[in-house]
């Protein structure tokens, strides 16, 4: 009995030191990635802005070359929305949806991953010398959720490497 109590005791402090030490991480999640592209920003803009042309470079469709892919509202911009089903853990169900659109310089995308969350991802274009600079970001708050908090340390890992190499993918597309 003494050792069940023990046992019982040491759960409990480790469950306390999960909860309390997610509330000294950060609450606010940022993964960012970039590439120089060899052309200028009006080339580049037209594979951000659009959900159907990022089919040609994104990392994550090739996981699944069964996903369900739904396109709604304009070819481009605002308002220009993808949903997506797979039975793919690592591709999941979603939606993403183009919210904010500068001209040759920034698309900012909503995304909504059902029970996983919510976040916003973004392309920033720097244009200099007939070169441009993608920025690939992704920010989500974790809010007050401790789970969260902790796989949000983890999130650099998990989707940095996708971004890596969807901007490889992008910068093959537009510079061949």
């Amino acid at each position: 009995m003494g050792i069940l109590k023990h046992l019982l005791r040491l759960v409990i402090l480790l469950a306390v030191v999960f909860v309390a030490g997610a509330f000294l991480l950060p609450r606010h999640v940022d993964v960012h990635r970039s590439v120089e592209i060899n052309a200028p920003a009006a080339a580049v803009f037209p594979h951000v802005n659009s959900m159907k042309a990022t089919e040609n470079w994104s990392p994550w469709l090739a996981r699944d070359p069964d996903v369900a892919l739904t396109y709604s509202g304009p070819d481009s911009g605002v308002g220009n929305r993808l949903e997506w089903q797979s039975d793919v853990p690592q591709v999941g169900n979603g939606s993403q949806e183009i919210i904010t659109s500068e001209p040759d310089t920034l698309v900012v995308t909503a995304l909504d991953f059902g029970d996983m969350g919510r976040a916003e991802a973004q392309f920033s274009l720097v244009e200099a010398d007939g070169r441009t600079t993608v920025t690939w970001g992704f920010a989500t708050d974790t809010g007050m959720n401790p789970l969260a908090r902790w796989m949000g340390v983890m999130m650099d890992g998990w989707v940095g490497g996708d971004y890596e190499r969807g901007l490889a993918n992008l910068k093959a597309l537009i510079e061949s």
